[in-house]
């Protein structure tokens, strides 16, 4: 699944970034590497999601999370 499709309240863990070279050097520069959890805080209707890493907020558009490809973390919180 990919992070526009995951659940409010839910932690996930990142599996892939698919995105051009530009965004993901930047998102990893920001703490977002394959193997990070991630929780999803809220969605908004114009697609951005809301997303919490490694103690910083993230707020990212549909075109981003859509190339975000992650899995559902064992333990939630």
């Amino acid at each position: 699944m990919v992070v526009s499709e995951g659940i409010i309240g839910s932690t996930y863990i990142v599996e892939d970034i698919q995105l051009s070279n530009e965004i993901e050097r930047r998102l990893e520069m920001l703490g977002m590497t394959t193997g990070v959890k991630l929780l999803i805080l809220n969605k908004k209707h114009n697609g951005a999601t809301i997303l919490k890493v490694r103690g910083t907020r993230f707020a990212l558009g549909r075109e981003i999370t859509d190339g975000i490809k992650i899995r559902e973390s064992l333990k939630n919180g």
